[in-house]
């Protein structure tokens, strides 16, 4: 698959020289709702709110974090006539200006920027089908939000230097297209952003930094719907002006982090910096690419290891497998996908397979599935191991009747391109780490719902973080979440 052809994007460099105020060095939290938690979804709402990440997975501006593992079903509506399930992704609540207010966006692991909408906007939601209230930023009611102008250095380095006709009151904006058709635009502002800072044993107090952030303007596609409509989205993929890019320009943080979704109780941990306990390895990253690319070596299936091409994963453009969180199912390349799935059911030969919604491969089995089915093993370089056990690839929908997750990815692409991309399917009910300093993402299984261990660089202090429940939203939507730490490092860190 082509990633330059397939979408159309204006990309947003933004300098790494950003100021921070007032950030402490501790630990900061973000609490992060599930987007989808109690609400109602078709299997085609699943696979479509995969489809359009993938349009703009690969286009380096819009992957957003997300997921709660393998999708749940609600089971079959009858007036409907629809099997119905709930899709995976998280948003989280935080603060905005002087005196803050609250917006909720989406967590984003391929986005550049944040950005939320903003007062006098063109076609922006109003409210939402999540059972959030959305809120429109006004940078005139925070006595601390400035503009940044086409002279100043931080629009300078988005656009390589100062904009031609540039004059000392034109604002420095922005313009990110979709692949989907969704668009947005606006200018950049300069405000706070609130955390609720990490003082101790699953213990919290206010904090705040001042940080550069897009005001939309203008938006379009969906991010202008008011079905699936939050504020906007908080980036945190790997271009300097991700959020952990500009900590980790002002020395605030490693440019490290860690998630851990837990499919069985809900909840999990989105925490960035050092993880002390448990131990995590790792496996290189796929250089110079926008995503999280790493290099599968092989897949295992039922201990029986798949006879394939030796490029079938490092062909081309789409070198390395995509580690998305905000996928919540898994695609594999057509001749992997076909291999796989011959080698799931011929353990059961007497299964009857049949076609859920045109698109998912389901049947009838009233056992076991982790005894009746072999577990995936897939093999990364350095002996990194990613294991998808039955009761994480098969999701039941009603009763007895069980699809499967696994998807050919041949058949997303518009040029019938493969890819490999491991969602939440595989990645819940475990520690996944993402060390873009040093190049390498690695996992672990654990207990999500349990605590981790992290060090404050600055102190030497390791605390215990634990999953939380979205506080106001939690009563308006029940379902998931997950806390998103940033673990502060002090100013003299040297970044390598």
């Amino acid at each position: 698959m082509d990633l330059r052809r397939l979408l159309a994007v204006l990309m947003v460099a933004v300098l790494v020289q950003l100021g921070f105020v007032c950030l402490a060095y501790g630990n900061f939290i973000f609490k992060v709702q599930h987007k989808f938690a109690g609400r109602e979804r078709t299997l085609a709402a699943l696979k479509a709110h995969d489809a359009h990440r993938h349009r703009r997975i690969l286009s380096a501006v819009d992957l957003p974090l997300g997921g709660n593992g393998s999708p749940t079903v609600a089971g079959w509506n009858k007036m409907k006539g629809e099997y119905l399930e709930d899709a995976n992704l998280y948003f989280a609540k935080i603060g905005l200006g002087n005196p803050p207010k609250d917006y909720y966006v989406q967590v984003d692991t391929g986005s550049d920027i944040l950005w939320v909408n903003c007062v006098n906007c063109d076609k922006c939601p109003t409210k939402s089908g999540l059972g959030v209230k959305l809120t429109l930023y006004d940078p005139q009611s925070s006595a601390s939000a400035t503009n940044v102008y086409c002279d100043d250095a931080f629009c300078a380095a988005t656009y390589n230097g100062v904009i031609q006709g540039c004059t000392k009151d034109l604002p420095c904006q922005y313009s990110l297209v979709y692949g989907d058709g969704s668009a947005s635009a606006g200018f950049f502002v300069r405000d706070n952003l609130q955390f609720e800072r990490v003082t101790g044993n699953l213990e919290t107090a206010p904090a705040n930094g001042s940080v550069v952030f897009g005001c939309g303007a203008k938006q379009l596609g969906e991010l202008g719907t008011s079905s699936e409509a939050l504020d906007g989205i908080l980036g945190f993929g790997q271009a300097n002006s991700s959020m952990i890019s500009q900590l980790a320009a002002a020395g605030k943080v490693k440019r490290t982090f860690s998630h851990c979704l837990d499919n069985v109780n809900g909840g999990g941990i989105f925490a960035i910096g050092e993880v002390v306990s448990p131990k995590v390895n790792t496996t290189p990253m796929v250089a110079n690419k926008p995503h999280y690319n790493v290099v599968m070596k092989e897949i295992e299936v039922g201990g029986d290891v798949l006879e394939l091409p030796t490029d079938i994963f490092s062909d081309g453009d789409q070198r390395g497998t995509i580690i998305d969180s905000g996928t919540t199912l898994a695609y594999l390349p057509e001749t992997v996908y076909e291999l796989m799935m011959a080698k799931i059911v011929a353990q059961q030969p007497g299964l009857e397979l049949h076609t859920v919604e045109e698109q998912f491969t389901c049947f009838q089995y009233s056992g076991n599935v982790d005894d009746g089915f072999p577990d995936v093993k897939f093999h990364f370089v350095d002996s990194l191991t990613l294991s998808a056990y039955p009761h994480d690839y098969l999701f039941q929908i009603r009763e007895d009747v069980w699809c499967i997750g696994w998807q050919n990815s041949g058949l997303q692409s518009k040029d019938g391109r493969d890819m490999t991309l491991l969602g939440d399917l595989v990645l819940s009910n475990k520690l996944v780490l993402y060390d873009i300093e040093n190049q390498a993402i690695g996992w672990t299984e654990y207990n999500c719902s349990s605590t981790i261990k992290v060090r404050d660089q600055s102190s030497g202090s390791v605390y215990s973080v634990g999953a939380h429940n979205v506080s106001a939203a939690s009563r308006l939507i029940s379902g998931r979440s997950v806390t998103f730490l940033l673990l502060v490092f002090a100013v003299f860190y040297k970044f390598s």
